[in-house]
């Protein structure tokens, strides 16, 4: 891919996704299974920092959808879905307006870059991946080699102290939108930014033709907070965007217990 393409987008993207390009450093490590913790209290009492509570690499799972941190030897595969998805993501990629600092220019930079601020507790940059072996052996084929990448999915802006907060950002592969996959991992990213990094606010901002990013949102139960005029430089120029948010007192129960109960 030209190395324009290697940023990291801040916004809502193409339908199904909001688009934030993530990625982590050459690190694995198991994904989290089962169910959910437990039903957030709030507000939480005073303790630890949010780096004494939350160590990078982190993985997180439900069902068959998989969010890893991005590595090194990832770069074929993530190269081939966005080729792929050129023209599906290009109207909802962030880009950088005159005058702001250059990006990384290779897919290594990248990785070496979103791995540094996911170390320092700024960012959450995963993977989102599908396995597909359930689906394969219902129809009675041999199973593939474990989850394949989807999209991509980024926890950004992270602070502490008296705001408290991120912002989701996200993409997926055209060819598996419709499936839940990104509300899902939409909904592991926010339980684990709630329960374990503590944060009282996520907010999403997706802009207004992306229709079917802002059912996204709305299956979730994400508030609405109103426009926001020319807030981010997408796809060449400044967008207006909508923003909507959750607070952890929204979800006691937890986001993913939400989604799923309503997908019942």
């Amino acid at each position: 891919m030209p190395s324009a393409n290697y940023g990291v987008p801040t916004t809502a993207g193409p339908p199904e996704m909001s688009a934030d390009t993530s990625a982590s450093g050459d690190q694995g490590g198991r994904p989290e299974t089962g169910p959910p913790g437990p039903a957030l209290e709030w507000p939480q009492p005073a303790g630890p920092s949010i780096l004494q509570r939350h160590r990078w690499p982190v993985s997180l799972s439900h069902g068959p959808v998989l969010l890893r941190p991005m590595r090194l030897r990832d770069q074929a595969a993530w190269d081939r879905v966005r080729r792929a998805n050129q023209a599906w993501l290009k109207p909802w990629d962030a880009t950088r307006p005159p005058g702001a600092e250059d990006r990384p220019t290779s897919y290594g930079a990248l990785v070496r870059m979103l791995q540094r601020q996911a170390r320092q507790g700024r960012m959450l940059p995963w993977f989102v991946c599908y396995d597909f072996s359930a689906e394969r052996a219902a129809e009675g084929r041999r199973p593939t080699g474990g989850p394949q990448l989807a999209g991509q999915l980024t926890v950004s802006g992270i602070v502490g102290g008296s705001a408290s907060c991120g912002q989701i950002g996200y993409w997926i592969d055209q060819r598996l939108a419709g499936r839940g996959i990104i509300p899902t991992a939409v909904a592991l990213a926010t339980d684990y930014c709630f329960t374990v990094m503590r944060l009282h606010r996520i907010e999403i901002a997706i802009r207004p033709e992306n229709e079917r990013s802002l059912r996204v949102v709305q299956k979730l139960g994400f508030r609405p907070e109103g426009l926001r005029p020319r807030y981010l430089h997408i796809d060449g120029d400044w967008r207006d965007h909508l923003v909507f948010a959750l607070n952890a007192e929204e979800v006691p129960e937890g986001m993913l217990n939400r989604w799923q109960a309503g997908r019942k």
